[in-house]
């Protein structure tokens, strides 16, 4: 199907009086043909939608949008759907900028599997450390975290390290190991170092992760901006048009800045900086950092770990490792000191929480410092596991679960032997979690999942796999509605970052960002949205891919 964007003259058929009205407004676009979700609160439909200088001026019929508006350009769905420009609430365009430059080891269905891209990476970057990122040991015969040996023989000269899918465990060579100066005798609080017969392994969990991460040098500036470049491109393929980047550092907010300001990139974002120390007192002192491209009003911490590495921190013994309840990745003194100095401030809280008793010290931290029934927004992201006895406390400080529903069908097959019969039963509890405030933000974490925004839908809807396992869904009854998933994604997604005055909805003074896909996903079977793709994607008026 084709999509036809001419002057307004081709089609005054549709004007039904015999004249023209002097008094018709001129306008830059009138989009028609087909059926256009408004997402408003209403969740209502137009046949038509007219668009001026970026902003959406009315939505309505094509009679009297056709009737009252003059346009310059007319584009015709061709009976296609129309949404809102798509938000993830929840990802990070960095580390997928990131990945551009490193070995993607994503869908490996063994180690040696990974050892064999390694290899081919080697051969064409002969210079620097390797890095890489994707592997998830879930997904293999074994099931058991990989040791070093073999990364040793191959690169015994060389730094390597290789990050799980989630971000929160790698595998490093001894020569990696070295310059992080771990050894067998080395703690790091919030962290695991594994060792095998007193030696380490070379997997490294959490704030180890993150610590011998930080030692190795990275891309410079110049490839990383390339590989933004690139990324974005991506981004308005699967029909995203903001996005809420979930904690950087400084000197990466005022990077991407700058590109922004020099116009090589035009993608909005949101960042969430970091909650570490220099970051805290730079922005607390300064205020809300806002452009036309960039907004910084958050802050982003980690509680646990994640499930698959068993990192969440539960209040019970892991259902596969009963000496072992997970990882506390920033203690609870720092976490209620944080929760403190943001609460003093103009600024948003948003922690990292995926087991129940991550979830419920999160919860006591927010409590301590919000009154209830504000409007602070302050959100859990994950929320994966919750005991439901902790729901009241959600709803008394109006505290936002932020979940992505990729996550629920990428553990599914897993999960339980993780947390056994009993917690998987309230775990990725979505339709409960929006229930408790009856709105709540979809994202993806990718680089975590897949980019593609309509695996949220899928996932969201169906919580199966493209194969249709498991039948009936994974913990059916705790699927979204078409129209919850939709809005989870558009206005709700805005408004968790405060941006619904501006964009998530197709209504008169907001942004005309919106996209077209190839099938209507609020109507379309499971294997047909599955199949789709965004065919046509336009920012503030302007069409972007």
């Amino acid at each position: 199907m084709r999509f036809v964007l001419v002057s307004l003259f081709s089609i005054c058929i549709f004007c039904a009086c015999g004249t023209m009205e002097p008094s018709r407004d001129q306008v830059d676009l009138i989009v028609y043909g087909g059926t256009i979700y408004t997402c408003d609160t209403a969740f209502g439909t137009a046949e038509a939608m007219v668009i001026d200088n970026g902003l959406v001026v009315a939505t309505g019929t094509v009679k009297e949008l056709f009737g009252s508006y003059n346009a310059e350009d007319s584009l015709d769905l061709d009976g296609k759907a129309c949404y809102p420009g798509l938000i993830d609430a929840h990802a990070h365009f960095r580390n997928y900028a990131r990945q551009k430059l490193r070995v993607d080891l994503t869908g490996t269905k063994s180690w040696d599997e990974c050892l064999e891209r390694v290899r081919s990476f080697a051969t064409r970057v002969t210079e620097g450390p390797i890095l890489g990122r994707g592997w998830d040991q879930n997904d293999w015969d074994t099931k058991e975290y990989p040791t070093n040996e073999e990364l040793n023989a191959l690169f015994p000269n060389r730094p390597l390290a290789l990050t799980r899918i989630d971000g929160h465990a790698l595998v490093a060579n001894d020569v990696a190991l070295a310059i992080a100066k771990f050894n067998e005798t080395t703690h790091i609080p919030g962290g695991e170092l594994p060792t095998l017969d007193g030696k380490l392994t070379g997997v490294c969990i959490d704030k180890a992760e993150d610590s011998l991460r930080r030692s190795l040098p990275e891309e410079s500036k110049d490839q990383l901006a390339k590989a933004m470049i690139e990324a974005q491109g991506d981004l308005f393929a699967v029909g995203l048009t903001g996005l809420i980047d979930a904690g950087l550092p400084m000197e990466t907010i005022y990077f991407i800045d700058s590109l922004q300001q020099i116009g090589s990139l035009s993608f909005p974002l949101q960042i969430w900086a970091q909650a570490e120390n220099r970051e805290l007192d730079h922005f607390i002192e300064h205020g809300v950092y806002e452009t036309d491209l960039l907004t910084v009003r958050g802050f982003k911490v980690y509680c646990d770990g994640a499930l698959g590495s068993r990192g969440a921190y539960l209040k019970e013994p892991y259902h596969d490792r009963h000496d072992w309840r997970g990882l506390l990745v920033t203690d609870s003194a720092r976490l209620f000191e944080i929760a403190q100095r943001i609460a003093d401030s103009d600024f948003q809280l948003n922690t990292h929480a995926i087991g129940d008793s991550g979830n419920a010290l999160v919860l006591s931290a927010y409590a301590s410092v919000l009154d209830p029934k504000n409007d602070r927004r302050w959100r859990i992201e994950h929320a994966q596991v919750v005991t439901p006895t902790d729901y009241p406390s959600f709803k008394e400080y109006i505290v936002i679960p932020s979940v992505q529903p990729t996550h629920a069908t990428s553990d599914m097959y897993w999960a339980e032997d993780r947390l056994g019969p009993e917690r998987i039963a309230h775990a990725y509890a979505y339709s409960d979690l929006l229930d408790l405030h009856g709105w709540m933000p979809l994202g993806t974490d990718f680089p975590v999942e897949r980019i593609d925004p309509k695996w949220t839908f899928y996932a969201a809807v169906f919580r199966q796999d493209v194969d249709g396992f498991p039948a009936g869904g994974f913990n059916g009854e705790n699927r979204l509605s078409r129209r919850e998933a939709l809005l989870g994604m558009t206005l709700w997604a805005a408004k968790s970052g405060f941006w619904e005055g501006s964009r998530g909805s197709l209504e008169a003074g907001k942004r005309a960002d919106f996209v077209v896909p190839s099938v209507d996903w609020m109507e379309a079977e499971a294997t047909q949205i599955a199949d789709s793709q965004i065919e046509l994607t336009y920012l503030i008026g302007k069409r972007v891919h």
